[in-house]
């Protein structure tokens, strides 16, 4: 099977949101799962790496980062080995033949662009480091090297859909205690729950940001098991284990 790649009209460099079909890995981790901290058979999860790198960016370095849920962003001048990845949960080059890489299994993969300035990102924004400002220290990396918030071009990958993040009231508390407002992407769930549409909160919080355009791809990775991997839905079904997608950008 083929790779899937989704990609976005607002992001005007090579990139690509990729879910599990095609790949090598087999069993529970079927397809191209590229999580070196799943117990998945490591040859298989280096081949999807460089089968994910080249439906991308034939040729690049592929880089990515010890994903911790925090809101550190790493600016990223030359390769890295993979044993040397830092403990971060962004990434932002000006570099061509560099290839950011997020991983993700229902956190929300956001891809960034500016064009004119030659200058890209990548965000995993887990609840933790959405609500801490990842995207937030994404764009002022970017600034840093010479972009213009109000020319970055952002996209967001799939991600656990509303429909299926059940969430209790303290959690939904911890986000309206940062800001009254953040009510609104809480729905009403069974009685001491809600349901969180993380997806709309980013998109909000890029917005509010001042990026010039954000695109949401609006895929749920727990209802689609034969596309994404999803930690929730893993979880649910009892599963030793559970592989992980990767989103890719990068400047030619």
């Amino acid at each position: 099977m083929s790779i899937e790649r989704i990609t976005a009209a607002a992001i005007g460099v090579p990139h690509g949101f990729l879910g599990r079909r095609g790949g090598v890995s087999t069993g529970l981790y079927a397809g191209l799962n590229v999580g070196l901290g799943s117990d998945d058979d490591r040859a298989a999860i280096m081949r999807n790496r460089e089968l994910a790198r080249d439906a991308v960016l034939p040729g690049s370095s592929l880089v990515t980062v010890r994903q911790v849920h925090s809101p550190d962003v790493v600016t990223v001048a030359e390769a890295i080995a993979e044993d040397a990845r830092p403990a971060a949960d962004a990434l932002v080059t000006d570099r061509p033949g560099l290839l950011l890489g997020i991983l993700t299994a229902d956190c929300v993969p956001v891809l960034f662009a500016d064009v004119q300035a030659g200058v890209v990102g990548a965000a995993h924004a887990g609840w933790k480091g959405a609500l801490h400002g990842v995207t937030d220290r994404t764009i002022a990396a970017m600034e840093a090297l010479g972009a213009d918030r109000g020319r970055i071009a952002c996209a967001i990958g799939p991600c656990i859909g509303r429909r299926s993040y059940e969430v209790g009231d303290d959690f939904a508390q911890r986000f309206e205690d940062a800001d009254p407002e953040n009510e609104r992407f809480f729905g009403m769930g069974k009685p001491g729950h809600r349901m969180f549409d993380i997806e709309a909160y980013v998109a909000a919080r890029l917005a509010k940001a001042g990026v010039g355009r954000v695109e949401a791809m609006s895929e749920d990775t727990c209802g689609q098991p034969e596309r994404f991997f999803s930690y929730r839905r893993s979880c649910l079904n009892g599963e030793a284990g559970y592989g992980r997608q990767i989103s890719l950008i990068g400047l030619e």
